[in-house]
């Protein structure tokens, strides 16, 4: 019936351009039936890119979904490390620890904002498996009220306590001037910031990566551009580099509403989908928890871990901390591509029951992330002090740096599966167990073991703290898995093959 449909209103289509070329009336419905069976045809190609998350190979999905994922958040990686270079060779090692006091405050902003951004995608992901598409748009609807309500709340919170907030987290008289220049900034632009992260979030929920990797990448190039401009020519400083931030996801923010403005979409803005619905709010927040909670304790554990910088190393040592976060942070963002991109694919295939191709994503994925730390690990353990002096030529922080690169990365290999794992649990709704294992590094092991190792070895007992709580977390999380895919073996006694 839907063929027959299609080609009716072509052939009916092309009878009225052809009338209308020998001059006859044209009736007012042509207008109408012309691009309709362009709008269906555009319709079905977006549900049938969504529909090849259940059947296209899973090798093929994960590269197609987690490659733009990994580009983007590469650069974007990239674009920090350039960042923070250009304020350390610019305006001076100060800067670089000024900038790093703020790592907390940004870390609980991004906990709001992926609280919405993946608990919607994952909850997206899911409906679009069950082909619930109503209910796919609603999501997309509460997602902007919630990033905008929340964003709004947050700044407004922190503008008027900024100064407090940033003693708290380890500024001294000589950092804080960086960072509430820093921060006032990137507050104010705090609405944009989440929302630009959130409609990525659900460009790929949506089944449209690329679009995603090329949000990420424009404000990536634009970032460097505006940066170089405005830190490097204008000398404006940390405050250029704020500035930059915002404006580059500012217009970014700009090209995604447009994208979801297109009512040729399967998804997109539409009357009635901005009213918030309990149920669906609550699922959100449900899914979201983990990443949130995975956001606030890396807050809680960058202030601390600020202060124990400060107190056996000084400023330096926060510097040399800001460094080192950095290059890790760079290697990780691959890891983070991968699970941004297996996500639509095991949410799909969860909601579709098709557990086997579920679970050989989740196994593509931690072999992925183990080659790629094995790789950033290598490298970190054979050129630490050429990689810091990417950063600094401060004599001291060069040496503080290069040494602490080498500590934090001691057993980096390791935590790949880890994240994965975490964030496959994540994907299919098992929220306590998800929040546990995102816990469990850096709640559980880190916090107790970066307070007593110093007791013992001072500063690099600080460092120390981090490779321990890498491994340890590991070996809490293999059971995890291991308990699951024995408990849905059992539970599922025949699991029906799919295409692989």
């Amino acid at each position: 019936m839907t063929k027959f449909f299609v080609l009716l209103s072509k052939k009916l289509s092309n009878f009225l351009l052809k009338k209308q070329n020998k001059r006859w009336i044209v009736l007012p419905f042509e207008r109408i039936v012309v691009p309709l069976h362009i709008i269906y045809n555009r319709s079905m190609d977006n549900k049938q890119a969504t529909l090849q998350l259940g059947t296209k190979p899973v090798g093929q999905l994960l590269a197609q979904y987690a490659l733009p994922a990994i580009v983007a958040m590469t650069a974007s990686s990239a674009y920090n490390i350039i960042d923070r270079a250009m304020i350390g060779q610019v305006v001076g090692p100060e800067a670089i620890a000024g900038l790093g006091i703020t790592f907390p405050l940004m870390n609980l902003s991004a906990a709001f904002g992926a609280a919405v951004g993946v608990g919607a995608s994952t909850c997206i992901s899911v409906k679009l498996g069950q082909r619930d598409y109503e209910t796919a748009e609603h999501l997309l609807g509460n997602t902007v009220t919630l990033n905008l309500v929340i964003g709004f709340l947050f700044m407004v919170v922190c503008l008027v306590f900024l100064d407090p907030i940033l003693l708290f987290f380890g500024a001294s008289e000589v950092t804080l001037p960086y960072a509430r220049e820093f921060m006032t900034i990137i507050l104010l632009g705090n609405m944009i910031t989440h929302m630009y992260f959130g409609m990525n979030a659900v460009l790929r929920a949506a089944g449209k990566p690329r679009h995603a990797m090329y949000a990420t990448l424009f404000t990536v190039a634009c970032n460097i551009v505006l940066a170089v401009t405005f830190v490097w020519w204008f000398r404006w400083g940390i405050r250029g580099a704020a500035l930059a931030t915002i404006t580059s996801q500012t217009l970014a923010m700009c090209w995604q509403l447009w994208l979801f403005s297109n009512k040729n979409e399967l998804l997109h803005f539409k009357r009635g989908i901005y009213q918030l619905k309990s149920n669906l709010v609550r699922n959100i927040i449900a899914i979201g928890v983990s990443p949130f909670l995975m956001n606030a304790t890396a807050c809680i554990i960058v202030i601390f871990m600020n202060n124990q910088f400060v107190r056996y190393g000084g400023d330096m040592a926060v510097g040399a901390y800001s460094i080192a976060n950095s290059v890790v942070m760079f290697f990780f963002m691959f890891v983070m591509g991968m699970n941004q991109g297996m996500q639509p694919i095991v949410g799909y295939n969860f909601g579709a029951e098709k557990y086997d191709r579920m679970f050989r994503c989740m196994w593509l994925t931690i072999a992925a992330a183990t080659v790629i730390l094995l790789v950033g690990w290598t490298l970190s353990m054979l050129f630490p002090r050429q990689i810091a002096r990417i950063f600094t030529t401060d004599p001291t922080l060069l040496e503080l740096s290069a040494r602490g690169i080498k500590l934090d990365m001691l057993v980096f290999f390791v935590v790949g599966s880890q994240a994965v794992i975490t964030n496959f649990f994540q994907c299919i709704g098992k929220v306590k167990v998800s929040i546990f294992l995102s816990l469990s590094r850096q709640l559980f092991l880190l916090l107790p073991m970066a307070y007593i190792f110093p007791l013992f070895w001072q500063l690099d007992g600080v460092w120390y703290s981090m490779p321990a709580s890498d491994f340890g977390s590991f070996a809490m999380t293999i059971p995890m898995l291991i308990w699951y895919m024995r408990r849905i073996k059992t539970s599922i006694p025949q699991i029906k093959p799919s295409i692989p």
